[in-house]
């Protein structure tokens, strides 16, 4: 499947790497290091480098507990990083925001994906996502990133994740935007119990099985932490185990901070997948 985003294309018709660039001050996983508009620029330089095929640019931690940024402050911070790196690289980029008037300033300078952690649930986003006829990725959330992790339940998480995203399908191709602009995430994190985490990647195949390219966030995520009892800095083997396991499944889009160790853990499990069984 061929992503048009704003003229670049993403090719999804094999599994590929898309590369985060935090510009922000309190991430989880970085602390705020690409925070400036330089290093912002300079970390997506090394991540094309490193072999990423598509970048991730957002202007506000999702991270648990994480305090809201305001629109405008958000269109700051992005906006500048966006441009310079569109005139300067010819990957795809993507906007990791909630909000439409971020979205419409993101696209405005060069981003060609909307990546929504919200599922284009809030005010005007829908509306926003459709007039600007580049590619959305739907996320599943229980919650908002400030409660999701306050006693996130379910009687069955892959049902319900798999209903919940099917859904938000529906109510986009309403609103005007085809099923061939549209991805899905689970949302690995995102309202979920370590144990839903784990039922959710056993099963991703369910996801996987259905007519959009699926996207996985698993990079340095506590259940990694949970499972092995490793600190945010010491999850770097536990992200290339869950995203090779994602990848054996089906999955076509793996996000990530460690780029070139997670190119090099999927096109070893390409090569596995592929690989002849008699001689």
């Amino acid at each position: 499947m061929l992503f048009d985003c704003a003229g670049k294309s993403l090719d999804l018709s094999a599994p590929r790497i898309m590369g985060i660039v935090n510009v922000t001050p309190d991430s989880f996983s970085d602390g705020g290091k690409f925070f400036s508009r330089d290093a912002a620029i300079r970390q997506a330089i090394k991540l094309v480098e490193d072999g990423a095929d598509i970048l991730d640019i957002g202007g506000e931690s999702t991270r648990p507990g994480s305090t809201p940024v305001q629109e405008q402050e958000e269109i700051d911070r992005i906006a500048p990083v966006i441009e310079a790196i569109s005139s300067e690289l010819n990957v795809p980029i993507s906007i990791d925001t909630m909000k439409a008037e971020v979205m419409r300033a993101a696209v405005a300078v060069g981003a060609g994906l909307i990546n929504d952690v919200n599922a284009l649930r809030g005010e005007g986003a829908l509306q926003a996502a459709a007039e600007l006829k580049v590619p959305v990725c739907l996320m599943h959330m229980q919650g908002t990133p400030q409660t999701m992790q306050k006693e996130p339940d379910y009687q069955d998480v892959v049902s319900e994740v798999e209903a919940f995203l099917l859904e938000r399908v529906s109510v986009c191709e309403q609103a005007g935007i085809p099923a061939e602009r549209i991805m899905l995430d689970p949302g690995f994190g995102f309202g979920k119990r370590a144990r839903h985490n784990l039922r959710l990647m056993k099963h991703l195949s369910r996801l996987t099985a259905l007519p959009y390219p699926v996207l996985v966030g698993v990079s340095r995520k506590s259940i990694i932490g949970d499972m092995l009892k490793v600190d945010v800095k010491e999850r770097l083997a536990g992200s290339l185990a869950l995203a090779s396991i994602a990848v054996w499944q089906g999955a076509k889009l793996i996000r990530t901070h460690d780029v070139r160790e997670t190119a090099q853990a999927v096109k070893l499990t390409q090569h596995v997948q592929q690989v002849e069984d008699f001689d």
